[in-house]
């Protein structure tokens, strides 16, 4: 792909961006903001090493494994395209989950400036605060082009990159799932009392304390280690994303039921974790680039998904997946038990309040307007048999 096949496929919002940084590529970057390069050593008190040179060469860490080509397929492409808008003066490696740290040691490793940038889901991180699931998903939350609008023109980046920069985080979307199924499970789920006792393995975020209040007995591992769990029966359900990568990591041989909506990621956001102190080590023109390739990379992403998810799910389904929704039961279940775990995040913490709240009144905007339009829509055309 060549630089003016880029800046096409960035959209008008990124074609600003890509050509200021493609008008200034040729030129040598200003000593004063030379970037760090990660193949140096780090440079006194954990800071990331300088080069200076007008080269560039940074190292991404995924949480994932490079067999899910669309999620861990975002970060190449993010350093595929750094390297042709920047005439391959910008190089950045990626990394799968494992090869430079664990696939949740992260987060760590940009705090401590191990690292550049990272790829990951926001809410394995949880456990650190709250919060980090805002940028990922959240139980009844955003959907893929909702979380998009919040985020980039609402402000849900802005109040993210407030709370990320306590761990030296600027964020830029990596793409989205869109909304994802509901999981694998060894048994049928008719109930909301069939939750109760079972040993589910997911993400992470809030979802785990509402399905906590649910008695399911939460399991967050990666995604790797599910299928063997599942096949012992060690678990007994599984969520991850979606028909595409579900098929590549096998989980329709060890779980036969798959159940849908996924009602707590309505629209999951992967995101690009970069380091603060190396990205305001960049140029002007740097940052451009950095900036551009991220929008390339994220809609490539969604894109594909949209794209790979209904061929993938009629293969599973010809290969003998029982797909079954759940029933309103569970959902109102799974709604009553998430609001109750919002209210008590609330309680604790003002900074989650306003997040949350924000995105609720952008979330109840949106919900008005899809009435009068995607909704109503697509409810006509799902009725349409002579397409």
């Amino acid at each position: 792909m060549d630089r003016r096949s880029i800046v096409k496929s960035i959209g008008i919002a990124g074609a600003t961006v890509a050509a200021g940084a493609l008008a200034a590529c040729g030129k040598k970057e200003d000593a004063a903001a030379a970037p760090a390069a990660s193949g140096a050593a780090p440079a006194p008190g954990g800071a990331p090493a300088v080069h200076t040179s007008d080269s560039v060469r940074w190292r991404l860490a995924s949480s994932f494994p490079k067999s899910l080509d669309t999620i861990f397929g975002s970060g190449e492409r993010f350093a595929q395209t750094v390297k042709e808008l920047s005439g391959g003066k910008f190089e950045v490696t990626v990394h799968a989950a494992g090869e430079l740290m664990p696939a949740f040691g992260v987060v760590d490793a940009i705090q401590n400036d191990t690292v550049e940038m990272a790829q990951s889901a926001s809410y394995y991180f949880t456990g650190k605060d709250p919060i980090f699931a805002f940028g990922c998903a959240v139980p009844f939350g955003l959907t893929a082009r909702q979380m998009d609008a919040w985020m980039e023109v609402g402000n849900g980046r802005k109040l993210l990159d407030e709370f990320y920069a306590n761990y030296n985080i600027k964020s830029a979307s990596a793409g989205n799932t869109g909304t994802q199924m509901g999981g694998w499970y060894r048994r049928e789920i008719n109930t909301a009392a069939d939750l109760n006792g079972l040993k589910m393995r997911m993400g992470g975020g809030l979802f785990g304390e509402a399905m906590q209040k649910l008695g399911v007995v939460p399991q967050n591992m990666p995604a790797g280690d599910v299928y063997q769990s599942l096949e012992k029966g060690t678990l007994d359900a599984t969520e991850f994303v979606g028909p595409h990568d579900d098929e590549k990591l096998g989980f329709n041989k060890v779980a036969p039921y798959y159940y849908y909506p996924g009602w707590w990621e309505g629209g999951a956001e992967l995101e690009f974790f970069i380091n603060k102190k190396a990205y305001e080590a960049l140029s002007a023109t740097n940052k451009a680039i950095v900036d551009a390739a991220t929008r390339v990379a994220a809609r490539e992403m969604t894109n594909k998904y949209d794209a790979f998810n209904p061929i993938a799910l009629k293969k599973l389904v010809a290969a003998g997946t029982q797909l079954k929704p759940f029933s309103k039961e569970i959902l109102d279940a799974g709604f009553k038990a998430s609001m109750e775990v919002f209210a008590e995040h609330e309680a604790r913490s003002p900074e989650f309040k306003k997040i949350h709240q924000d995105m609720r009144a952008f979330q109840r905007d949106q919900l008005l307007w899809s009435r009068f339009s995607q909704f109503r829509y697509d409810s006509y055309m799902a009725t349409v048999t002579n397409l």
